[in-house]
């Protein structure tokens, strides 16, 4: 294992972790949906994330695949390194490839947080974010439902994702917030909720860094992971491949990167 993680460390929900996350949102086939090509080389990216390259921020969700990722996770990775994290996100149905719909009953949303939890032979889950807020149930019910889980052990801590400052700040008000995740690169450089974060010493964790694989191909990895990167010490990127090769590159970029 590296002894550098790459591009430094963030404390998120409790683990001093590195900057550099892994998203796993490729390990699937295509449209996030079913088995990847290469079961095989989907557990290996996971293990050299971990293991070769130090990093120690693992980010999923039920939804992807849907169920696929988080079994791969368990297959590579379990036994869990005390030191590792891993943060999934529940409160999305998937009917189909590239459909996502929000569904925030409470009744689904415990019940997404128990199926995670057998999936990764997890106890609890060290971050477990609300994947959308859904506009078609009552807020309070989502968050007291939340709540409940983290009250009963289930989750450790609790995170929000593509959200609005507005939308933190009606959350923060009955509950904790960990981390937020949200879309930000080059192409969509714009969110006021990375100002409200800074402001609030609460981590950042873009998502989509490569903008679906478009600033790669333009840009290489260097500069698109550079960028977010000097955004301030509190963003935490996750950039995902289903690639050995490709996720050596965004390793070099982070450790250039953070220099």
């Amino acid at each position: 294992m590296t002894t550098t993680p790459p591009a430094g460390t963030i404390t998120i929900a409790g683990k001093t972790v590195s900057r550099l996350g892994f998203g796993t949102m490729r390990l699937t086939g295509p449209g996030i949906w079913g088995d990847p090509e290469d079961r095989d080389t989907a557990l290996s990216v996971l293990r050299q994330a971990v293991h070769t390259y130090g990093i120690m921020h693992i980010d999923t969700a039920d939804a992807y695949g849907p169920h696929t990722v988080e079994h791969l996770i368990k297959e590579a990775l379990y036994p869990y390194s005390e030191h590792v994290l891993i943060a999934t996100k529940i409160g999305l149905l998937r009917t189909a490839p590239n459909v996502w719909a929000p569904h925030g009953h409470p009744a689904y949303l415990r019940a997404c947080v128990e199926a995670s939890l057998r999936r990764l032979g997890a106890q609890s889950l060290d971050l477990c974010y609300l994947h959308r807020i859904d506009p078609e149930v009552p807020i309070a019910d989502q968050l007291a439902v939340m709540q409940a889980l983290q009250d009963e052990g289930k989750i450790r801590h609790i995170g929000l994702s593509k959200v609005t400052p507005e939308d933190f700040r009606m959350v923060s008000k009955e509950l904790t917030v960990a981390a937020v995740q949200n879309v930000l690169n080059m192409t969509d450089r714009y969110d006021p909720a990375l100002e409200l974060c800074r402001e609030l010493g609460i981590p950042y964790v873009p998502y989509r860094p490569f903008n679906a694989g478009s600033l790669a191909r333009d840009n290489g990895v260097l500069t698109p992971l550079h960028w977010l990167l000097n955004l301030g010490d509190h963003v935490a990127p996750i950039p995902s491949t289903s690639k050995p090769e490709h996720l050596e590159q965004i390793v070099s970029a982070a450790t250039v990167g953070a220099r």
